[in-house]
C-alpha cells in the first residue's frame, strides 16, 4: 500500500490532491500537513512513497526544505508543486534533488502523470519546461551554476542594501560612492541574475542564497 504525504497550507488544495491520489490509488494512506514543521514530525513517524511538497509553506526554506527532508527519508519520492513561474523554479528544484516539478495551474491528467511518474523512479517536469530547457541549451544560454557567485563584492553589497530596502542615495552615502556608480552598480546585479526589478531581484536572491549569502 503506498503511504504518500500532501504538504500544503491551503486545506482545499490538500483535499482536492487528497481526492485525485485516493482515486488514483487502492488501496492508498494519505496524510497530510499544513506547515513544515508538521511535516517533519510526520517524516519521523512514518515512512512515505511519495511527498507532494509545497515549496510555498508556514516554516518552508525553500530548496533547503528538500536536504532536510532527504536527511530523514533519503529515499522517498518528492514531487514539488507550486504556483510560481514554472520557468524559473522548476530546473532549480529538480537540481536540489526534488523527483520532479508540477504547476497548481497543471490539469488533472498532468498530475495523475506527474505523480505516477515520480512514483515510477521517474522525473517529471511540463513539456513547456522541457522546451525551455531545449532552447537554452541550443542557444546556449543556460548555466547551473548559482547567478550569485558571479556578483563581485562590491555588486554583493549593494544588492544586499537594495534588498533591505534602501534608495540609490542611501547606499550611496553608506558606501561613500557617487549615485551614478550605484546605479550603474545597479544595472549589473540585474543583468547577471537577469531580472527587470527589485521584487524579481528579491526572489532570485531568495532561491539561490545559501548562508554565504545571507542578508542577517
Amino acid at each position: 500500500m503506498k503511504r504518500i504525504l500532501i504538504v500544503e497550507d491551503h486545506a482545499i488544495v490538500r483535499m482536492g490532491i487528497d481526492f485525485l491520489i485516493t482515486d488514483l490509488f487502492q488501496p492508498v494512506d494519505v496524510h497530510q500537513a499544513s506547515n513544515f514543521t508538521s511535516a517533519l514530525a510526520l517524516l519521523h513517524k512514518n515512512v512515505f512513497d511519495l511527498i507532494v511538497l509545497d515549496i510555498n509553506i508556514p516554516g518552508g526554506e525553500n530548496s533547503r526544505m528538500i536536504n532536510k527532508i532527504r536527511a530523514i527519508q533519503p529515499s522517498v519520492k518528492i514531487l514539488v508543486f507550486s504556483g510560481s513561474e514554472e520557468e524559473i523554479y522548476a530546473l532549480h528544484y529538480i537540481h536540489a534533488g526534488a523527483n520532479g516539478f508540477l504547476s497548481k495551474g497543471a490539469s488533472e491528467d498532468e498530475y495523475r502523470i506527474a505523480i505516477m511518474a515520480v512514483l515510477n523512479n521517474g522525473k517529471y517536469i511540463s513539456s513547456k519546461v522541457q522546451q525551455q530547457m531545449v532552447k537554452n541549451i541550443l542557444d546556449s544560454k543556460y548555466v547551473s551554476s548559482n547567478p550569485l557567485e558571479d556578483l563581485s563584492k562590491r555588486e554583493l553589497e549593494v544588492m544586499h542594501l537594495l534588498a533591505q530596502g534602501k534608495w540609490t542615495k542611501e547606499i550611496a552615502t553608506l558606501l561613500n560612492l557617487k549615485e551614478t556608480t550605484i546605479s550603474t552598480y545597479k544595472a549589473r546585479i540585474f543583468e547577471k541574475l537577469e531580472v527587470a526589478n527589485i521584487i524579481e531581484m528579491f526572489k532570485k536572491l531568495e532561491l539561490y542564497k545559501t548562508k554565504d549569502f545571507d542578508l542577517n
